[in-house]
């Protein structure tokens, strides 16, 4: 069992299926009291009823109050795991606005309106979890999708000025950056995730595994493939041989579609 988190009052977003319900189940085993919330009410519901939670239903950014008084009137961990992947028009097409909107409304200002939120209650009693879904696209790219590139690299960065903003004031933040996770995400990936990220696709058990090392171990950066450590140095030191790299993979999807 993980002391940080047995009792602690729980929210978990997107948690209707896929590392949501797997991260929602992991920390209802650890002993904490979980509130699954989903767009979809019949999944929420599901989950809910299956680890003896408390199903909120409706559009992420805008639970809080409603989380908070299914559990009692405080929220002690975060997290901000509902995502959407747009691939948003390539250059040259119609630019497709609308789906540049809702990945920054969803995979960013879902989390700033939370932490809004929550900070201040978090402050004043000098402790707080906030657990961000980003993804490894949040610390290398993806091909194929620039507005869920571009708004989990926003991800990561929210996440990274929470830590080192208010971790000495008692709240603690983990960035979950898997590649692909067996989702119904990552089926609708395309052949772009068919060839970057199936290959090397976890379980989302595997991911709540990391989470919750990552608790014990008071980490920042979760990890669920260790390998995209190796990349994000690479991307750091040498970031030519890193896009050229990135490049050769573009063109082979490209001579694949």
């Amino acid at each position: 069992m993980v002391q940080a988190v047995q009792g602690a009052k729980v929210v978990v977003t997107g948690a209707g299926g896929g590392i949501g319900a797997a991260l929602a189940r992991r920390f209802a085993a650890q002993g904490a009291r979980v509130v699954v919330n989903d767009l979809d009410a019949a999944r929420a519901k599901a989950v809910a009823e299956e680890i003896g939670g408390h199903a909120v239903a409706g559009d992420a950014s805008s639970i809080v109050d409603e989380a908070r008084d299914a559990l009692g009137g405080t929220v002690d961990v975060w997290c901000a795991n509902a995502g959407v992947g747009r691939d948003g028009g390539e250059p040259g097409e119609p630019l497709r606005e609308e789906d540049w909107a809702l990945s920054w409304d969803v995979n960013v200002m879902a989390h700033v309106r939370a932490a809004h939120a929550l900070l201040p209650e978090w402050l004043e009693r000098g402790s707080g979890r906030f657990v961000s879904t980003v993804s490894a696209a949040g610390l290398l790219t993806m091909i194929g999708t620039a507005p869920y590139s571009v708004t989990k690299h926003g991800a990561y960065a929210f996440a990274e000025w929470l830590s080192l903003t208010y971790r000495h004031r008692g709240v603690r933040v983990h960035a979950i950056c898997p590649q692909g996770v067996r989702t119904d995400m990552l089926d609708a990936s395309g052949s772009a995730g068919d060839l970057v990220l199936k290959p090397t696709a976890i379980e989302p058990d595997d991911v709540a595994d990391a989470l919750f090392d990552g608790i014990e171990q008071d980490r920042f950066l979760i990890l669920p493939h260790p390998e995209v450590a190796e990349y994000y140095r690479a991307r750091a030191t040498d970031p030519e041989r890193w896009l050229g790299g990135m490049n050769r993979v573009q063109r082979q999807w490209e001579s694949t579609r």
